[in-house]
């Protein structure tokens, strides 16, 4: 019984390698398998654009608070919060009843003045003429002409007291200061605001064009121009540096920029200086207070790498790519990346040229496997 299921046994194992063959050839030979082909590109020094990859702000051109000016007590809120208004736009009614009062009571003051200095006019008029014929003294004539004067300076006050309730009133109607995004409201219906404290009611916001604010380290700074002086970073017309703006995802935003501004003095409790580019701002994808990272295309580099963006295998903590050495073994070594450049990525560092980079085929290989390299057809590098 014991020898049936021996036999048994060993049948069962005959046919569960009946594809190789039951007793056959099971040597190095029989296992082997042909190198993977891959496609490589030399690594080779050229011209390639210099890319500084930095954090930055994004900040409003304009930003204006808007504040009471006006005694009284909010009404009605006329705008809709978070959306686009034009300069004079009305946002809050404040009761206008009482700063109506004050203007009628500089109005009526207004005409007792101009009453006032008609009278005394008239009177001077009248003491002009009986002066000259010695009917009246010299001092009753002087007397008449101080008491104009007078009435003609309370008359300017009384205007000036009239333009100023007319002020108030026109402050009483709450409107946009400049063009922009208004805010959500800092007060509501009924809330006391007080132009002494200048009371805050909103915000006011311009997004188009907007300024993204990169605080580099002066150190950054310094080896830059240490990179120009020794001729390895070359500006061209050094009048315009482009800046690219990335998404959250590294996907950049269709939103192109220009370095307008550079500080010239350095954050002494941070070491940074303050570099600020202009955006047009048209889609809306840039908003006050969002922090993005943005490309700066800072000249070209004379002698730099680039390879295909296919080439690299970018990881959550690190970018990598597949080389193959004179063995013809590949391996994986990480790269530091400086950002894309007309379908190719700039390498800042962790290649040389004459490297061999695998840019096809390096997700079918792993690091010490044996390869089959076949040259990639000739790419110009990017400019």
């Amino acid at each position: 019984m014991r020898t049936r299921q021996r036999m048994g046994w060993l049948w069962l194992g005959c046919a569960l390698a009946s594809l190789g063959g039951c007793g056959g050839d099971t040597g190095p030979n029989a296992a082997a398998m042909p190198p993977t082909v891959v496609t490589v590109e030399e690594v080779h020094a050229a011209a390639v654009p210099n890319l500084v990859e930095l954090p930055g702000r994004v900040e409003a051109v304009r930003m204006a608070q808007v504040r009471a000016r006006a005694d009284g007590i909010v009404e009605r809120q006329l705008y809709v919060e978070g959306t686009d208004v034009a300069a004079g736009t009305p946002l809050f009614q404040i009761d206008p009843r009482d700063l109506q009062a004050r203007l009628q009571q500089a109005r009526a003051s207004l005409a007792s003045a101009r009453a006032a200095r008609g009278q005394t006019a008239s009177l001077r008029a009248r003491l002009s003429t009986l002066v000259q014929r010695k009917a009246v003294s010299v001092q009753e004539y002087e007397s008449a002409q101080a008491s104009f004067q007078q009435a003609d300076a309370a008359l300017l006050e009384a205007q000036a007291a009239v333009d100023r309730a007319q002020l108030q009133l026109d402050h009483a109607t709450v409107r946009a200061p400049i063009a922009g995004r208004v805010g959500r409201a800092a007060v509501s219906e009924g809330a006391l605001v007080s132009a002494a404290s200048a009371t805050l009611m909103t915000q006011v916001d311009q997004l188009d064009p907007v300024y993204v604010v990169f605080q580099p380290s002066n150190a950054a700074f310094t080896e830059l121009e240490r990179g120009i002086e020794a001729g390895r970073i070359t500006l061209g017309d050094g009048k315009h540096i482009g800046v690219t703006v990335l998404d959250d995802d590294g996907t950049p935003l269709p939103v192109q920029g220009v370095v307008d501004f550079t500080e010239k003095a350095v954050d002494p409790s941070t070491g940074s200086r303050t570099l600020r580019a202009s955006f047009d701002n048209t889609p809306r994808r840039l908003l006050p207070g969002q922090f993005v990272r943005g490309i700066l295309a800072v000249g070209t580099v004379r002698d730099g790498i680039s390879l295909p963006e296919r080439a690299i295998s970018i990881a959550e903590d690190e970018a990598s790519v597949m080389t193959v050495n004179a063995d013809g073994v590949a391996m994986r070594q990480p790269v530091t990346l400086a950002g894309q450049a007309e379908g190719r990525w700039v390498v800042q560092s962790g290649l040389k040229p004459g490297q061999k980079v695998i840019v096809d085929g390096w997700h079918k290989v792993q690091p010490g496997q044996h390869v089959q390299a076949r040259a990639a057809q000739a790419a110009a590098p990017a400019p």
